[in-house]
């Protein structure tokens, strides 16, 4: 891959991606090694980086990719994260430092990708998985591969993206956690879904409930990926049964993820409002369908996030038929005003 093209590149580039994740499937860890450098590096150091990765994620949630607090964790990153690791560290430390440092590039990557900014998030992305290989962190970087096949299927390449959810759970299997593999499995089966292949997307969703229920108390349990309860699992299962145009069960996986608490999780909730909606269409009552598209689109006009409006848009177009009903009509208008930006 010629580099300079790749910064260049103002939208998504799937071959960016291609020896990346190759070659961590290959060789997803190196051995951890100490450093001597200009500065020792310290409890301290590692909790100020976890502690910026933690908040980013709150933020991201809440606001959207867009928010404020997004330009801070990227000053974190490169003032802070990055001057560390040429620093004076133990194996044990550079290894944690690694992972934080990692984790803080996916997060910034993810809050790119949320505002449209896609070859700056696959940059991150990429740079990410490779911080968790030096970690010698398997978790990590199944957890940062499996972010890069969510970008993936929802820039429109599913098959692709099922393929390395899938890579990420099998390389990862027997080093990660429960709940990063479920991870894994999820968004395989969204990008089944997406591709319109039912079978394995409800065969992976299965194993990512699954291994969401096999989580025990006192287990080694990631705190980065603490929000993906059984509730944030059936946000997804909504969409990818939508996807599938079975709305029975988007409504009932629905009803599930009603206990994820708005105020924290608005730009979720927002989005599967607006992939409810589109499933009441599919279900031809434009009646319900208006009346939750219009919730969708007073949440999500809370948050900065042109991938979460995308999916007020995609209702647009679900709504099309009925453009001439002025309640129709209206819920369009509002939407290009009021949510001009979809990824």
């Amino acid at each position: 891959m010629d580099r300079r093209q790749f910064i260049s590149n103002g939208g998504f580039a799937l071959t960016a991606f291609s020896t990346p994740v190759t070659r961590w499937l290959t060789n997803p860890a190196d051995a951890p090694l100490a450093h001597q450098g200009d500065r020792r590096v310290g409890r301290g150091d590692l909790d100020e980086l976890w502690q910026a990765a933690d908040e980013a994620r709150l933020w991201d949630s809440r606001y959207g990719g867009g928010n404020w607090k997004t330009s801070s964790v990227t000053q974190c990153l490169k003032l802070r994260a990055a001057p560390l690791l040429s620093g004076t560290y133990t194996e044990a430390v550079g290894k944690e430092l690694f992972a934080a440092t990692a984790e803080l590039s996916r997060v910034v990557g993810w809050s790119a990708f949320d505002i449209g900014h896609h070859h700056v998030a696959q940059r991150h992305f990429v740079q990410a998985l490779r911080l968790a290989r030096a970690a010698g962190d398997v978790e990590t970087g199944c957890y940062v591969l499996t972010t890069m096949a969510l970008q993936t299927f929802l820039r429109g390449y599913p098959d692709q993206a099922a393929d390395m959810a899938e890579g990420a759970y099998e390389r990862a299997k027997g080093h990660a956690a429960p709940r990063v593999l479920a991870f894994a499995k999820l968004a395989e089966a969204r990008a089944h879904a997406r591709a319109g292949h039912a079978k394995p997307a409800e065969a992976a969703l299965g194993l990512s409930e699954q291994l969401l229920g096999s989580i025990r108390d006192g287990a080694h349990d990631p705190a980065r990926l603490a929000y993906f309860t059984h509730a944030r699992l059936a946000t997804d299962a909504t969409e990818i049964h939508r996807d599938l145009a079975n709305p029975s069960a988007a409504f009932t996986w629905s009803e599930q993820a009603e206990p994820m608490p708005v105020g924290q999780f608005t730009r979720a909730t927002g989005i599967r409002l607006a992939v409810l909606a589109a499933s009441h269409i599919q279900n031809h009552d434009l009646d319900q369908g208006l009346d939750v598209g219009t919730r969708a689109l007073e949440v999500l006009s809370t948050v900065h996030s042109a991938r979460a409006h995308g999916y007020m848009h995609d209702l647009n177009a679900v709504l099309a038929p009925w453009k001439n009903d002025p309640r129709v009509s209206d819920l369009i208008h509002r939407t290009r005003t009021e949510l001009p930006s979809a990824a």
